[in-house]
C-alpha cells in the first residue's frame, strides 16, 4: 500500500514521462527522514532530471511543502537503472591509418590534421581573431 506521499510522487513522476507504467517510487524511513527512491525507464531519466537538475529540483521542493504539512523531512533518490556498460576496447588494437599503415589507437587519436597555412578556415578564424582585437574592453 502507498503512503500520500508516494502517490504525490508518483503522480507528477507519471505526468511527466512517456512509460508511466514503468514507474517505481520505494519509500525507506532512516534517522535523515523518509527516502524516497525513484525509477523510472532509462529513456526517461533524462525528462525527470530536466536541464541542469531543474525539475528535479522542482520536484525535490514540491516534496519538501509536503514534509512541512506533514512534520516530516523527504529526500527523493532518481536511481539511474539503465543497464547501458561502455564498450570496451583493446588499447592495442590495430587501425589502419590513411596511407594504409598499421597504427594502433593511441597514435590514431594522437594524430591531429595540420590546417593549412593558406586554408579558408584559417584566414577567416585571423580575420575573427583580429576583430576582437580592435574591441575596446
Amino acid at each position: 500500500m502507498s503512503t500520500i506521499d508516494q502517490q504525490f510522487v508518483e503522480y507528477i513522476v507519471k505526468t511527466l514521462v512517456n512509460n508511466p507504467d514503468k514507474v517505481q517510487i520505494d519509500r525507506t524511513i532512516d534517522e535523515k527522514g523518509v527516502l524516497l527512491s525513484l525509477e523510472v525507464d532509462p529513456e526517461d531519466v533524462g525528462r525527470i532530471i530536466g536541464r541542469r537538475g531543474a525539475t528535479a529540483q522542482s520536484i525535490r521542493t514540491l516534496l519538501r511543502a509536503l514534509g512541512t504539512k506533514n512534520d516530516a523531512r523527504y529526500n527523493l533518490k532518481i536511481v539511474n537503472n539503465d543497464d547501458y556498460e561502455p564498450a570496451t576496447k583493446a588499447d592495442d588494437a590495430p587501425v589502419e591509418n590513411a596511407t594504409g599503415e598499421t597504427e594502433t589507437e593511441e597514435t590514431v587519436e594522437a594524430d591531429d590534421a595540420p590546417v593549412e597555412e593558406g586554408s579558408e578556415l584559417a584566414k577567416k578564424t585571423r580575420a575573427e581573431l583580429a576583430d576582437l582585437d580592435d574591441l575596446d574592453i
